[in-house]
């Protein structure tokens, strides 16, 4: 039954008469300009799918990570790239940066079983793990679940491989909590085995994708201890390896890395804006990270942030969007295993005149947008906040505190650091693996997000948050 059979007809007409004059009262409040923009920011996006052949284009090039030559030629690409759209100005940071390669080969299968001798296992070294000779190192293998469980066994593990097997919790409907509850050991992993004589850790890789592509990332060292290889192994064989030792703790398996660590070397931030018509002090940065992971293409991890950024700009210019404030978008160099290109860039603007106003950054991946977190007070949320009716517009449909990103998070004295949410569901299927490539990513999705950031860097110009 409704509940209108219930009402006096006065009543019930009286109630509508009431929604009536807030709709009416609230749609009295919203700007004519910024709906109308925001929608025409929205339709140019989906309609020309720009950004989208500008990811392919980069994706093209291949994976970008710190140090290599594709990380330069991408680089390249980026610049002519911005120059060709008629930014206004566009300019080469100088970073220094570390170079590491992971070589022509890197193995792992199991020498030492009653029944699966020769068995392959699918594995990659982490980013700045050291390598093996070319015999590798063969060993009996320990599975643990986490640092606890490690430091209860002690020094059981001494000359051994260590096995953390805990996997990302699927019970956790953000993924990025899951995978922040499970990546330490791939960080930190190497230095705790370390401390008792290992001779090298393999890493359940952190996703929610169960196949067999291993997972890659940046782990770390401490000087005080041995440097011991580190590499991820995919999702089926972490499982494959498991119940092995379970049935057979005697088993060995041998592991081979070629990887190699070299001096730093040059490589840049790539930078481009328009310049404010009324206020060309006050600079809104949007920005992503330029490198990636040597697998895949990093067409989401974050080839589509990078663009989503630069597609900000490009709207602007094909709408003839003129912002009160300079909108400077910058691709960072090294965020994966170094953020030297955000500790440059907050340099800057930290010595320069320029007063940086706000900062937004995209680093979740090209998928439907979801919402904003902001790392600012109170008031300039609300303000924020008050614009979903325009942000609606690109399927925006929250914003709230929160962190904003790692690279814009090194800017100092700024009025907010924002950080562009898509959905998460599907993130970490792709993250750090070969599974990132350019036919995973959606042009809708894609265009939607750029649209979002777009409408949103708009109203920041126009509007400001004071």
């Amino acid at each position: 039954m409704k509940v209108k059979d219930y009402l006096p007809i006065n009543l019930i007409a009286f109630i509508a008469f009431g929604f009536v004059m807030i709709n009416s009262a609230f749609s009295q409040n919203l700007n004519s300009l910024y709906l109308e923009t925001s929608e025409k920011i929205v339709r140019r996006a989906l309609v020309d799918q720009i950004g989208y052949q500008m990811l392919g284009e980069l994706c093209e090039i291949g994976p970008r990570l710190s140090g290599s030559d594709q990380s330069i030629k991408a680089i390249h690409w980026a610049k002519k790239k911005m120059e060709y759209l008629g930014f206004d100005k566009v300019w080469l940071q100088p970073a220094m940066v570390p170079k590491w390669i992971r070589g022509d080969f890197e193995s792992a299968r199991i020498v030492n079983s009653k029944t699966l001798n020769g068995r392959a296992l699918e594995i990659a070294a982490f980013g700045g793990s050291v390598g093996t000779d070319r015999d590798g190192i063969t060993a009996e293998v320990v599975s643990v679940n986490n640092f606890d469980e490690l430091n209860s066994i002690g020094n059981s593990i001494k000359g051994k491989i260590v096995f953390f097997n805990r996997a990302l919790d699927l019970g956790e409907t953000n993924t990025f909590s899951g995978y922040g509850n499970a990546v330490n050991q791939r960080t930190q992993g190497a230095i705790e085995a370390a401390k008792y004589g290992a001779a090298a850790v393999l890493v359940r890789s952190v996703t929610t994708k169960h196949d067999k592509v291993p997972h890659v990332g940046v782990m770390y060292y401490v000087d005080s201890l041995p440097k011991i290889p580190s590499a991820a192994i995919g999702y089926q064989d972490a499982d494959f390896l498991y119940e092995a030792i379970r049935k057979e703790p005697s088993l060995k398996i041998n592991v081979r890395l070629s990887c190699k660590t070299f001096p730093d070397v040059q490589s840049y931030n790539v930078i481009g804006e328009l310049i404010g018509t009324e206020k060309p002090n006050e600079v809104i940065v949007v920005g992503g990270h330029f490198d990636s992971w040597d697998k895949g293409c990093g067409a989401h991890d974050d080839g589509a942030g990078c663009i989503q950024s630069m597609e900000v700009l490009d709207l602007f210019n094909r709408l003839n969007i003129k912002p009160k404030r300079t909108v400077r978008c910058v691709f960072f160099i090294n965020e994966e295993n170094g953020v030297r290109g955000a500790i440059g860039y907050a340099n800057y603007a930290d010595t320069s005149k320029e007063i940086h106003y706000a900062a937004i950054e995209s680093d979740r991946g090209a998928f439907t947008p979801r919402g904003f977190y902001v790392d600012a007070d109170s008031a300039v949320i609300q303000k924020i906040e008050s614009w979903l009716p325009y942000l609606q517009k690109a399927r925006i449909e929250w914003v709230r505190k929160g962190g904003s990103g790692v690279d814009i998070s090194f800017i100092k004295n700024i009025k907010a650091k924002i950080g562009y949410v898509p959905d998460d569901q599907r993130y970490m299927d792709v993250h750090h693996s070969a599974n990132d490539t350019f036919d995973t990513v959606h042009p809708r999705e894609l265009e939607l997000g750029s649209a979002a950031m777009a409408i949103l860097t708009f109203l920041l110009s126009e509007e400001g948050i004071e």
